[in-house]
């Protein structure tokens, strides 16, 4: 068999041509992969930025403070943020870009978390300072409560020793007298009597005070007039007329007290019928009884 060598020449001519072309396809195919692959990561690094600045700003928004200062540092903050996503935004996306803006989130980053820790750890001091101070109002309502109740049972405490030193009399008794030539008879009377006695026992009790003790004797007849009448007195909201005002030294212990009282011209004669006669210390009755004269 004989070859032709021109026709051998252009078989591997073309046989290389084809392996170059291929090599070549092959080559641009693989670069082509390599630039898109490197292209969507700088996207996705893009993206990835764009959504943490938002994020940080989205925080930004969501923080209040009354501190003045912290406010104005919050706002500087989200301005410097904002600035940087819009410049992000507008940016065409390549490796030096990208490298720039990574070094400017981190910078962001760290001022972020310095500023938040900041607020975070104010807000740890005053949400302890308003539990201390709802602690201390809270002390403070049952000290109030405690004084209260205090007050309240001193204050009854008060009234009932106040009320056990009342002054109080019991055995009252009268008699009608007439007074003649010196010689006092008791009478039953009513034309013959010039006189009243009552009669009565003050009552031992050590929370009284002691000393002068003012004793008033009211005298009533049966027309429900002042027997003996010497004037009046304030009685509570009222006024008092009375028949006989009798001063009495009172030493806390069972003390007996007769008074007596003259009828008055004007009186004489006395009335039959019913005299109530009462006997009064300050505000207080102390008793009363009655006689029945004919």
């Amino acid at each position: 068999m004989i070859v032709n060598p021109q026709f051998f020449n252009y078989r591997l001519i073309i046989g290389s041509l084809i392996a170059t072309i291929t090599v070549l396809c092959v080559f641009g195919f693989t670069s082509y992969q390599s630039i898109r692959a490197h292209q969507q990561f700088l996207e996705q690094e893009k993206y990835l930025m764009e959504n943490e600045l938002s994020q940080m700003i989205l925080r930004y928004d969501n923080t209040l403070t009354s501190n003045n200062l912290l406010s104005s540092q919050l706002e500087d903050a989200k301005r410097e943020t904002l600035v940087a996503l819009d410049s992000l935004k507008l940016m065409h996306v390549d490796l030096s870009v990208i490298s720039k803006f990574k070094n400017q989130v981190i910078n962001l980053k760290e001022k972020n978390n310095l500023l938040f820790f900041t607020i975070d750890s104010l807000k740890a001091i005053n949400h302890n300072l308003q539990k201390e101070k709802l602690l201390a109002y809270n002390e403070l309502q049952k000290e109030r409560l405690t004084n209260k109740k205090l007050s309240e049972e001193n204050f009854i405490l008060n009234k009932k020793l106040e009320e056990g030193a009342i002054l109080t009399a019991n055995s009252f008794k009268a008699k009608a007298v007439k007074n003649f030539l010196g010689k006092t008879i008791i009478t039953r009377k009513a034309s013959s009597a010039n006189q009243i006695d009552v009669s009565f026992t003050l009552a031992e009790n050590a929370l009284a005070e002691n000393g002068d003790k003012e004793l008033y004797v009211q005298i009533v007849n049966p027309k429900n007039n002042v027997v003996a009448d010497k004037g009046s007195i304030d009685f509570g909201n009222s006024l008092l007329i009375y028949s006989l005002k009798e001063v009495v030294n009172y030493q806390n212990n069972d003390m007996d007290v007769t008074l007596s009282i003259d009828t008055d011209n004007d009186d004489q004669p006395l009335t039959k019928g019913t005299y109530h006669i009462n006997v009064f210390h300050k505000n207080h009755h102390l008793g009363s009884t009655k006689i029945e004269l004919n």
